[in-house]
């Protein structure tokens, strides 16, 4: 295979030159020494259809598929009704990628119509845009949405899932907003201490409903908080949870994001994901990424258009607050087909279920001394103690075919979060009680 490459060593320098940099070396500075390849990939001989076929099969063969699972932690496992697989791998969706040209893409586009509404309705916001790589994508992506000339703080509660304040810190040192991690109080978002740091500069607070340890927070407190001290509030919610929950906009949210991978996508090794982000009206022009409006052609027929798109991909460039120019469209249409199949009551019944089996998983680990280190409001995950053999324990159950609990790190280590949803069965649940029993 041979190279293409359009710059040359000439053009290089004078790249170089142009940014302050006299070297390629110099330009990737930041990457660890031990990131860097420096002899070569080393990749194997070529192999035929036949051979590669037969290797990818064993290795695939040592993954380990779990016939319980009671850990969530940012993914969850729920029951995916046979007609959304159906839908989404036609390849009319499966092989289309962005609708540039919106005239011969109106198939996609109102599928992306379809999932913003939905988006609108399940969090009670008034627009949301075509979906962002995941969800810890979509808090950061928030967040930059917030940041004024003289409002360049934000705050974000402890209590959120650990790999999004990741992110978020991330993302905030490129764009040079400074974060605050408030600390939290037994399990919640400590909100005298949110209020000591609630100053003229605080552009926004991101709080996670419910939080990394299940809990149920008091937004609406937190929300008229952080409103009189002329902040915005960022929810990152659990889309299951919003069939039973207050809504964000019930909060008095300003804008609603989270991890969309509940809503008919499996959980895959970690992706591909969806990150859904819903807004006020007044911050639509603020929302990063495409939104797909309804309009009419000339003929008077309904159409699809893509609107805003300019901020991030074309002329406006410059003044974007986002750089992200794509989105998980057909992770976007999983959504909305699985929203369409499941319906409201089904998806009040998915939230209930889940409600329903944590709150007895919680009853028969008490039964045996796994005792709940917070006893407050939760929606389908808990915080226990781990009795001191949390790895011990585990492993058993990944013997049995069980994926336990999350041992928490950190301050909270002697920590396990539990999780349940709609697919884990009173038997399922009986069955881990007997081996942590034995154990």
């Amino acid at each position: 295979m041979g190279n293409y490459i359009p710059a040359t060593e000439n053009e290089k320098k004078e790249m170089l030159r142009a940014i302050g940099i006299d070297s390629i070396d110099t330009l990737f500075g930041q990457i660890p020494e031990e990131m860097i390849i420096k002899d070569g990939l080393k990749l194997p001989e070529g192999m035929s259809e036949t051979q590669i076929n037969k290797k990818m099969t064993a290795m695939a063969e040592k993954n380990q598929v779990f016939k319980s699972i009671f850990r969530g932690a940012g993914a969850y496992q729920h029951y995916i009704p046979s007609i959304v697989k159906s839908i989404t791998a036609k390849e009319a969706f499966l092989t289309a990628y962005t609708p540039y040209q919106a005239e011969v893409s109106q198939g996609i586009l109102q599928t992306i119509f379809e999932y913003q509404t939905m988006m609108c309705e399940l969090t009670g916001l008034d627009d949301s845009n075509a979906s962002v790589y995941d969800g810890a994508t979509a808090a950061a992506e928030a967040i930059a949405m917030c940041k004024m000339r003289k409002k360049n703080k934000a705050l974000v509660s402890a209590t959120v899932n650990p790999g999004v304040i990741d992110t978020i810190t991330t993302y905030c040192h490129g764009n040079g907003m400074e974060v605050v991690v408030i600390p939290e109080k037994n399990g919640e978002t400590d909100i005298e201490l949110m209020e000591k740091e609630l100053d003229d500069g605080v552009a926004c607070l991101y709080l996670q409903q419910p939080n990394y340890f299940g809990i149920i927070e008091a937004a609406e407190e937190i929300g008229q908080r952080v409103h009189a001290a002329n902040g915005k509030l960022i929810m990152g919610v659990n889309p299951i949870a919003m069939a039973i929950l207050k809504t964000p906009a019930e909060c008095q949210a300003d804008i609603a994001v989270g991890e969309g991978q509940p809503l008919g996508i499996p959980l895959g090794f970690g992706g591909p994901y969806l990150g859904f982000m819903t807004c006020k009206a007044d911050m639509t022009r603020k929302l990063p990424g495409r939104i797909v409006g309804e309009t009419t052609d000339l003929e008077g027929k309904q159409a699809f258009v893509l609107t805003l798109q300019a901020r991030e991909q074309h002329i406006r460039r410059e003044k974007a607050s986002s750089n992200i120019c794509s989105n998980q469209a057909l992770c976007a249409m999983t959504a909305a087909v699985y929203l369409s199949a499941v319906g409201p009551k089904g998806l009040k019944e998915v939230a209930n279920q889940s409600m329903s089996k944590a709150a007895y998983l919680k009853t028969r680990l008490a039964e045996i001394g796994y005792d709940t280190v917070y006893d407050k409001p939760f929606f389908n995950e808990f915080v226990t103690a781990d009795k001191g053999k949390a790895e011990e324990i585990m492993g058993v159950l990944v013997e049995n075919g069980i994926l336990g609990g999350l041992p928490l790190t950190g301050e909270h280590t002697g920590q396990i979060l539990w999780c349940c949803t709609e697919v884990n069965s009173k038997d399922e649940i009986d069955a881990l009680i007997q081996i942590l029993k034995e154990v």
